[in-house]
């Protein structure tokens, strides 16, 4: 199985900023969409964050909008999330997963911790 390697995350006070970084040998290859989620404490499922098509469609979640910028660089099959203006309410695990044509074929990874205090 193969799955993504996360990292960038840490701790920071509200108003602060952070670049996640998500890399998964294969997905420019393969042409796979790359979404973010995050799984705060307490929650059963994981949040869709944001989105990252393989024709360059971004979208993303209506709470980080304006905050988060979603960006790829397709020679290192990285995913990047900058996130600015941090809420205490961004606290979360975040993961990144291949999706569209690539979906199933991939498992989560660890994940990176993002916790932010007011």
């Amino acid at each position: 199985s193969r799955w993504p390697v996360e990292s960038g995350g840490g701790s920071v006070q509200s108003g602060g900023s952070l670049r996640l970084s998500c890399t998964v040998p294969g997905i420019t290859s393969e042409r796979c969409d790359m979404n973010w989620y995050r799984l705060a404490a307490g929650r059963q499922a994981r949040e869709w964050v944001s989105s990252f098509t393989f024709d360059g469609v971004i979208s993303y979640l209506s709470s980080v909008k304006g905050r988060f910028t979603m960006t790829k660089d397709a020679a290192k099959d990285t995913v990047y999330l900058e996130m600015s203006n941090l809420k205490p309410e961004d606290t979360a695990m975040y993961s990144c997963k291949p999706m569209g044509r690539c979906y199933g074929y991939y498992s989560w990874g660890p994940g990176t911790q993002v916790n932010v205090s007011s």
